[in-house]
């Protein structure tokens, strides 16, 4: 027979019921043998207070060139996050009832509705982040229910609403060394220079962002190629179109940036002649190109990427494999991101065999591939990177960066490739509170994974320490030339 227990006062100041939390295991994502476990955290411990690099995020610059407050939990924590809309509408939720997409809510009935639903993220990565954010950021010490909801609102509005819970301010609380933001090429970057100019510690570069220039399928394709040649004077040519990317590429090297991204689902590349690719062009602008031909057009423009980033010496990084809006319904009502994209299989090593053939060689070229199919890591990624000096492993991507997920990626690829052809983490997030947690987490799995390559002997803990410590810091520095 269960006994209620009568409601207490709690830090929150309000009365609640006693959701109290344990403290926070200091062992979270350890082994559970303890020999294996005590290595582990000796490892993390190396690693826990290093500085955050974040060479690849979606953070918009002007929350923090601009310091703009946060205004609510669920504007902070919910709306924007699809990791979390995902699941909530997988639950039930309509997404207009939480705020998606723009769409008009009462912040507080949304975050209601978020709190009543917290069973739906029981053991899933982002149930995890939002602990830590809920914990270690917003210093939350009671279970988040549908009885706490409002409490916990209230204490997260109280601390919104002061300077140290603005961008900046968490900024260096965070520890965060380089953020990158990833940004379209006709951006002034005007928020950029701004930053640079304000003192902030640590520095926030841009990343050059085309894929809307280089897909035919893109919505607004013509559109968006007559804005580019516009922007810098050139005529409507292939030569003037790979003329304009150049000179925005440089645009964006002037401001800081050291890669250039490409969100695609396709990672096929097509190396065509001068006078192919000049009449695939016309086709593709005046709409008169067939689905074979935007294919083609698409997979050497991927290549003439390659080609740029060998030129001007952008890291080049390709995030493949998402088909993205997949729900059409959805896309009309709420748009793009909105939690509907998911995987599908890919194939690098015949896709990139024409971009590899020119340009695979080149020392000076990085390139790091991104993959959300796991079958790829261990047939494909990590082989050519353990040969092609340019091809680097990059790291757990969106629905993998979780922990289990992270565990099998470091499996897949370090028999083959090592760890020296990583990335480094990349947190890849727009959610800002997410950022310390998600690079603890990969730190706490480096640790662990590297914890058992000790114990069964297969390293020395020097070794491993000398690996953790340059996966943390120096690798992804090193990788994308900062």
């Amino acid at each position: 027979m269960s006994t209620i227990t009568p409601p207490t006062t709690s830090p929150l100041g309000a009365a609640v019921a006693d959701d109290r939390l344990e403290p926070r295991d200091p062992h979270r994502l350890f082994p559970g043998d303890r020999r294996t476990r005590d290595i582990a955290r000796g490892l993390y411990e190396r690693v826990a207070t290093a500085p955050i690099v974040s060479p690849h995020g979606h953070v918009p610059a002007e929350w923090i060139a601009r310091d703009i407050p946060f205004t609510d939990p669920t504007a902070l924590l919910v709306s924007h996050d699809h990791y979390v809309t995902r699941l909530l509408h997988a639950s039930g939720l309509d997404l207009d009832e939480l705020g998606v997409g723009g769409h008009p809510v009462d912040p507080r009935a949304a975050w209601r509705l978020f709190a009543e639903r917290q069973a739906v993220f029981a053991g899933t990565a982002t149930g995890y982040w939002i602990d830590e954010e809920l914990r270690n950021v917003l210093d939350i010490d009671v279970a988040l229910s549908a009885e706490t909801a409002d409490a916990v609102y209230d204490r997260i509005q109280a601390k919104l609403d002061t300077p140290a819970f603005r961008p900046r301010a968490l900024f260096e609380r965070f520890g965060i060394e380089v953020l990158a933001t990833t940004d379209d090429p006709l951006d002034d970057l005007r928020f950029h220079g701004e930053i640079a100019a304000s003192g902030l510690p640590g520095r926030v570069l841009p990343t050059f962002r085309p894929d809307r220039y280089l897909d035919p399928d893109s919505p607004e394709f013509a559109t968006d190629i007559a804005r580019l040649l516009a922007s810098e004077g050139q005529e409507t040519s292939f030569r003037g179109y790979l003329t304009a990317l150049e000179a925005r590429r440089a645009h964006f090297i002037r401001h800081g940036a050291t890669s250039a991204d490409h969100g695609i689902e396709d990672p096929a590349t097509v190396d065509l002649t001068g006078d192919e690719a000049a009449r695939l062009f016309q086709l593709a602008v005046s709409g008169r190109a067939d689905a074979a031909e935007r294919q083609v057009f698409r997979g050497h423009m991927l290549l003439q990427m390659a080609r740029m980033s060998v030129d001007d010496g952008l890291v080049m990084t390709v995030h493949a494999g998402v088909v993205r809006n997949h729900s059409t319904a959805t896309f009309r009502r709420f748009g793009a991101d909105t939690g509907h994209d998911f995987p599908r299989r890919t194939d690098f090593v015949r896709g990139l065999r024409p971009l590899l053939e020119r340009f695979g060689l080149e020392k000076s070229f990085h390139l790091v591939l991104f993959a959300v199919d796991e079958t790829v890591y261990s047939r494909e990624i990590a082989p050519m990177a353990s040969f092609y000096p340019s091809v680097y492993i990059g790291a757990p991507w969106w629905f993998l960066d979780a922990p289990d997920a992270m565990a099998r990626f470091r499996s897949a690829v370090t028999e083959s490739a090592g760890f020296s052809r990583g990335s480094g983490f990349i947190d890849d997030t727009r959610a800002f509170l997410s950022i310390p947690a998600r690079h603890d987490t990969a730190r706490r799995v480096d640790a662990s994974f590297l914890a058992r390559l000790v114990s069964e002997g297969r390293l020395t803990e020097a070794a491993a320490g000398a690996v953790i410590d340059d996966i943390a810091g120096p690798q992804p520095r090193r990788v994308f030339k900062l």
